[in-house]
């Protein structure tokens, strides 16, 4: 069994390696923490997050890309092009795949088993929830159907939890919703949902404003701006009937095109 200093050796060089702006190394050394099956920190589990986050945004952002090629080619109708930019987004994926398989394994096997706060348990089954959602991105037919579910129901085991044991203002509660509209809006193709997701977590934190802890303020804050962002994003995908009052109580200026998903861990 490892011992305090190795952790704490681990955890060092997971800083070090952030400092570095070198994430797969960042992952490793605190995936070596979490499979000490003890429960993390909240800075442990934050850098396992920001790890991940970084290794998995860099490959999203050039699925992205290559996606976006691949259709202009196809508009071309420039077939060889396509043919190569298809084998390459395929080697992309592939990195995806093993990247979301890795969480999911470090995250059943070893944190949520560890996990003995509420808090704990409504990160990790958030964090399950979003690298499925990941998968969910660009896989297809069934396999994109298996994701997606997988997806829902980490979200739904998380949303419980933080119904149960967070307050509506808790930063890790609101980035929940936050991420959790964001699928139901681009992966379940319902933006209703969505903005109902999002407009309820709004409501209830504003309703409760008057309890945040100061040293949550700004995080909690942050993800209430971005919640409001995508809700008047949204409104404008649905016809203004099926809104409820959304639109009139979101003003706020979104940045068009970009549905933001929470950074906040």
């Amino acid at each position: 069994m490892a011992s305090q200093r190795e952790r704490e050796n681990f955890v060092y060089i997971a800083k070090l390696a952030e400092q570095a702006e070198r994430y797969d190394e960042m992952v490793d050394a605190m995936r070596k923490v979490a499979k000490l099956d003890v429960e993390l920190t909240v800075e442990e589990r934050n850098l396992l997050s920001v790890g991940y986050k970084n290794v998995i945004g860099a490959r999203r952002a050039s699925w992205r890309i290559l996606s976006s090629i691949e259709q202009k080619e196809e508009a071309k109708g420039n077939d060889l092009h396509v043919k190569r930019i298809r084998e390459y987004r395929q080697k992309v994926e592939s990195e995806l795949s093993n990247i979301c398989n890795d969480v999911m394994a470090v995250i059943d096997e070893h944190l949520i088993p560890s996990a003995t706060a509420g808090e704990s348990s409504v990160f990790y089954y958030k964090m399950k929830g979003d690298y499925y959602r990941y998968l969910a991105e660009f896989k297809s037919g069934n396999d994109r159907k298996e994701a997606a579910e997988q997806s829902l129901k980490a979200y739904q085991a998380a949303s419980s939890t933080a119904e149960a044991d967070l307050s509506p203002t808790h930063p890790i509660r609101l980035g929940l919703a936050l991420n959790f509209s964001v699928f139901y809006y681009e992966i379940m193709n319902s933006p209703e949902r969505a903005c109902h997701l999002a407009k309820l977590a709004f409501d209830e934190a504003i309703s409760e404003l008057d309890t945040l802890s100061e040293e949550s303020y700004k995080d909690s804050t942050l993800i209430m701006q971005l919640l409001r962002d995508n809700l008047t994003l949204w409104t404008s995908d649905i016809p203004e009937d099926e809104v409820e009052d959304t639109a009139k109580e979101t003003t706020s200026k979104a940045i068009a095109g970009e549905r933001k998903e929470g950074g906040i861990h």
